[in-house]
């Protein structure tokens, strides 16, 4: 049995664009340190082996504080990390994992071919490959390898695009992965918690991105972490980044902005960025700025959209000479012999009907 945490797209030295100069430089800077955070927990769990499957930065045009602040942390790793680089960070001799001097534990794929390192003293071999350009259509790496029936560990690290097909970031089935014989196969490359699943005899995850940088990469993010055995992965997602992204859409129809928007937030969101989008129908237009002057101390970042509409009489044109006065004088009648809860439907299909004829959305 081995020890493994995984760990995939951690994306270092990204642009955060969406934020101010100032709160992007904390951003990248508070990556930097999310690698250190995690070596600490590795060691606090006794981790083996630290997989990480690729994308561990945006590009290679890094600043050479974060290759040496990630070689740094992964050295004080009590265990071996190993790299399987990705798309974004492909491996090149004279890129930034040829000029990254890597302490002895660490171990990085440098072929787009399936090698392997030996670790005897955890009785497991770890096989992978590394991406060696930005893209890598052909999803045949996997093909023709099985992994010994030997009683040892055998693992799986990639980068790659399960159900990708002909996609071109090394397109995976779970079939390839079936016919491996592995016992866990560690994917990156998917920035969502893909679940622990199972092709074959060889279970297999994506972790997802460690932290979000965007709003396309919406709540909790993490690691999985846990035992691998001959025929069984025991693994749990752990939670690990230090700040989430949410769209929260509050409906502030017959309600004081701030109240609803205060009622509809969860406790604990000053260190999230939130994007709060602001629905229903009111009396007069809202005080954006105002708004946002008295909600931001509690986040990170905020941004807020109006997409309410003004109040209208839905029956001010009830009986005009018109197909509008017709619909409303037929749903009118309707509504007049109706209980309160159908007269709730009637008014909801009534301003369906009208947004409709007026070619806009509700």
């Amino acid at each position: 049995m081995v020890k493994i945490l995984h760990a995939a797209d951690f994306h270092l030295d990204s642009a955060f664009g969406a934020l101010g100069e100032e709160q992007a430089r904390q951003r990248r800077q508070e990556s930097r340190k999310l690698v250190e955070c995690l070596v600490e927990f590795a060691n606090e769990q006794a981790v083996d082996l630290l997989l990480l499957a690729g994308d561990l930065f945006d590009s290679d045009d890094i600043f050479g504080q974060t290759g040496e602040d990630l070689a740094l942390a992964l050295g004080r790793l009590k265990g071996h990390a190993v790299i399987a680089p990705g798309n974004h960070d492909y491996y090149d001799p004279a890129g930034a994992y040829g000029r990254i001097l890597w302490p002895e534990n660490v171990h990085v794929f440098t072929e787009d071919a399936l090698t392997k390192f030996d670790f005897p003293q955890y009785d497991c071999t770890v096989y992978g490959a590394a991406f060696t350009g930005p893209s890598v259509p052909d999803g045949s790496v996997l093909d023709g390898f099985t992994a010994p029936d030997d009683g040892r560990v055998h693992l799986l690290v990639l980068h790659g695009d399960l159900g990708g097909k002909n996609g071109p970031y090394r397109p995976l089935s779970e079939e390839q992965l079936a016919a491996t014989g592995a016992d866990y196969a560690a994917l990156g490359h998917q920035h969502v918690f893909s679940g622990l699943h199972r092709a074959g005899d060889t279970y297999y995850a994506y972790p997802g991105c460690i932290e979000g940088r965007g709003f396309d990469e919406t709540g909790e993010k993490g690691v999985l972490c846990g035992t691998v055995s001959p025929g069984r992965a025991a693994l749990q997602f752990v939670p690990f980044g230090r700040r989430r992204y949410e769209i929260l859409t509050v409906d502030v129809t017959d309600s004081e902005p701030l109240a609803a928007v205060s009622a509809a937030l969860p406790q604990d969101t000053e260190q999230d960025i939130y994007r709060i989008l602001l629905a229903g129908e009111t009396e007069e237009p809202i005080r954006l700025e105002r708004l946002r002057q008295e909600l931001a101390d509690r986040f990170y970042a905020l941004e807020l959209r109006d997409q309410t509409r003004m109040k209208q009489d839905i029956w001010a044109r009830c009986g005009d000479d018109s197909l509008r006065g017709l619909f409303l004088q037929k749903m009118r009648q309707a509504y007049d012999t109706a209980d309160d809860e159908n007269r709730r439907k009637i008014e909801q299909a009534v301003r369906f009907g009208l947004a409709a004829m007026d070619n806009r959305e509700m």
